[in-house]
This record gives C-alpha cells, structure tokens and sequence, in this order.
C-alpha cells in the first residue's frame, strides 16, 4: 500500500509539472500535445500581407463574381424594394397558398412569438420581463405599411429589434409576412370577406359562442357597424 501511495504521489507531481495548473501564468511557452491548427497558415482581417499587390490581407470582391447563393438580383422577391428604386412593394411577391401560411406560422411562432406575441399584439414572453417599446402588428400604422417594409424590417432589423436576415431565409421571410398579414386580417374581417358556402357553418358557430359569452359578441361588432368576426 505504501509504495501505491508513493507512486500516486509521483505521477500527481509530474502531471503538475508538466501541465501545470489550469489558468496559472508562466513566461515559459505550454507544453502542446495536440496544437488543435492554434498557428496556422491563414490571414487575419485588416492587417498587412506581402502576397497581393496593395499589401492587404482583406480583398474587395473579384468584379462579376458573387457568392454561392447569395441573393445578388436587384427584384422585389430579394429586397422587397421595385426595382431600381427605394420604394417598397406594397404586396407579397410570391404565391399565397396554404402551406406558404403554414411555414410562415411556423416561422412566426419560433422567431418572432417571444417579442411580439402569438396574435402579434406585442404581447409576447419578453413584454412579462420588461422589455417595452414591442411593436403591436395591429396597431394601424403597421397594417398599412407595405409589406416589403415588413420584409425589410425582418432582414436588417429596426430600432431595438436586431435582424433576423442571417437566421430566417427569404422565402420564410415572404412566409412570414403573409402569416403576419393573417393575423391582421383576422381583426379587420367583416362577414362579406368570407366565401358564401362557408358563412351559414361560420355565423352558427358564431352564434353558439356569442351566446355562451355575450361580451364577445359585442366586442366583435365593428364601429361601421358590420360584424367583425374577431379572432377568426
């Protein structure tokens, strides 16, 4: 037992002098088993080399190049701009279908649900700690705003919200902002905007629930005085 003891000791003592400890500092350079490419033949950002000709390490783009899927076609579906100018497009440049609404929900409910709710009123998990200033998608200067503004606020962010260009692609981005457009309309619907084989099985079911709960039936009654069907 004594020489097992003394033998642990002595390999507890060479580990700590060859290692050392764990965040002591020493002039001397660490022993490297593995260097794990720590030097390596690469260039830094912003500093000088003698290869290239103007003696810098970061190159401009070769003319007529661009990177491998990288948006580059000034069109309304990459910028949500027309093109050629800085107005944004007023609608959706992509087919509006169901599984384009169903992406974007999904879409919606992973990135933008935490902010701004899962109606989009701005009431979302972070309103619960504090965080103010969330914009409400219902709110009437946002249900004017033209979609490509949406689409452009989602890509390079806007104020206190950052972007969201380098997480959501473009076509979820266009999902979104149809979702987003679904949410509105949900709020603003009046009985006319509904198909007439679907309003007989849409005003029973509105009439079950509006007598069940009488305050939701007045407060789905637009100040037009047409029946908004808030929520549907």
């Amino acid at each position: 037992m004594r020489y097992f003891l003394a033998i642990y000791v002595l390999i507890i003592v060479a580990v700590l002098s060859i290692a050392g400890f764990r965040g002591s500092h020493s002039p001397k350079p660490p022993l490297e088993v593995f260097p794990d490419m720590d030097r390596q033949l690469k260039l830094r950002p912003q500093s000088g080399n003698g290869f290239f000709e103007n003696g810098r390490s970061s190159q401009p783009y070769v003319a007529g190049t661009v990177a491998r899927g990288a948006p580059y076609q000034d069109v309304p579906v990459n910028t949500g701009r027309i093109s050629g100018t800085t107005n944004f497009v007023s609608t959706i440049p992509v087919a509006l279908n169901k599984t384009l609404l169903a992406r974007g929900q999904q879409r919606y409910n992973i990135h933008c649900a935490p902010c701004h709710g899962v109606t989009g009123d701005g009431k979302g998990v972070t309103a619960k700690y504090g965080m103010v200033a969330i914009a409400n998608f219902h709110d009437p200067r946002l249900v004017k705003m033209p979609a490509g503004e949406i689409f452009n606020t989602i890509t390079h962010g806007k104020n206190l919200m950052g972007p969201y260009g380098a997480n959501i692609d473009i076509p979820d981005r266009w999902a979104v902002v149809a979702y987003l457009r679904a949410l509105q309309r949900s709020r603003l619907a009046v009985l006319d905007d509904i198909p007439e084989f679907e309003r007989a099985a849409l005003q029973q079911n509105w009439w079950w629930v509006s007598r069940r709960d009488p305050k939701t039936r007045a407060d789905s009654i637009c100040r037009s005085g047409q029946n908004c069907l808030t929520g549907w």
